[in-house]
């Protein structure tokens, strides 16, 4: 088939490499226009059009695809089909007519679950030990579409929604061309959702990513893996702001010296652990105020902790926030 791809940040690039080396055709790419990044601010390309350049792919950067020449403009690709992976662009109804086999979307989630904008850092935040992948067709609603294909997968113990969507994102790829090969072979079968089941996972802010470590160490966890790597979730330590990037497992060795008051800091040679509402977790890695992220355990021993050192709970002066 001849396919336009829609797509924008890293995670669609399997997917557009997995489609570049099929038996399909890549004849165009719409991504979101070049923004400014980096202290300089300077006009950057997406990953998705820096890929396709290097291929030699179309890349087609509208502000909107409402509008008409737009919409010839991808009339004149004459594409079979529209693969969509976090494209970030509305597709109004005018365009959704344009592909014969319609815009087929990886949406990181079993649907109707969490549809919307962050399927794979809510999940996690929930503390669901499962969610997966769905590749449906485009309509008018949010993520509303006939499923054509889903997988479900496991989140581990200590995975951060950052790594979970870096996973999907290589196994969706494999997905999403199965159900392209499926609409061109005439064997998908297209599934209504159940709307009445549907939920919704909206983006993330930075003022939910506040920890409060009143809460159990199961939901500790999960909110700070879920809000890994972005926004991250965040703490006071001093009145500065502190986000804590992931956990590990407490080490035996380590247990002596575990805190149990919900913020209260310990550290070993090894390890930083930290108190919460029921058992006290390990951090792996945290970014001190205007800080690269860094081992904490590194952190810990430069930090000069005392004994009474402490994480600001989400109760606690809450002024500074």
């Amino acid at each position: 088939m001849r396919l336009i791809f829609a797509g924008t940040p890293e995670a669609a690039l399997p997917s557009l490499r997995t489609l570049l080396d099929s038996r399909h055709e890549v004849v165009g790419v719409l991504t979101r226009a070049d923004a400014p990044s980096g202290r300089g601010r300077r006009l950057t390309p997406s990953p998705v059009k820096s890929l396709a350049l290097e291929a030699g792919v179309p890349v087609l950067t509208p502000a909107t695809l409402r509008d008409e020449e737009v919409q010839q403009q991808l009339r004149d690709l004459a594409p079979d089909a529209a693969p969509v992976v976090a494209y970030g662009n509305l597709v109004p109804p005018a365009a959704l007519e344009i592909p014969r086999h319609g815009w087929v979307n990886l949406h990181f989630s079993l649907l109707p679950e969490l549809r919307g904008a962050a399927p794979a850092q809510r999940a996690v935040l929930a503390g669901r030990r499962q969610t997966g992948m769905s590749v449906f067709r485009l309509e008018k609603g949010l993520d509303t579409g006939d499923v054509i294909a889903a997988a479900p997968t496991a989140i581990g113990e200590f995975e951060t929604s950052g790594e979970l969507l870096e996973r999907m994102a290589e196994d969706g790829a494999a997905l999403l061309l199965a159900a392209l090969d499926a609409l061109e072979d005439g064997t998908a079968t297209l599934t209504p959702q159940d709307h009445a089941a549907a939920t919704h996972a909206a983006k993330l802010t930075t003022a939910e990513a506040r920890i409060d470590w009143t809460r159990s160490a199961d939901e500790v966890s999960a909110h700070i893996r879920g809000m890994s790597p972005q926004p991250g979730a965040w703490t006071l330590l001093d009145g500065a702001r502190t986000k804590i990037l992931g956990l590990e497992t407490v080490e035996e060795a380590s247990r002596a010296s575990a805190p149990s008051a919900p913020g209260a800091l310990a550290a070993t040679k090894r390890q930083v652990l930290v108190g919460t509402g029921t058992d006290p977790l390990a951090i792996a890695t945290l970014a001190p105020a205007g800080k690269r992220p860094m081992r904490a355990a590194d952190w810990a021993r430069g930090a000069g902790l005392g004994p009474d050192a402490r994480f600001e709970d989400d109760q606690q002066d809450g002024a500074r926030a």
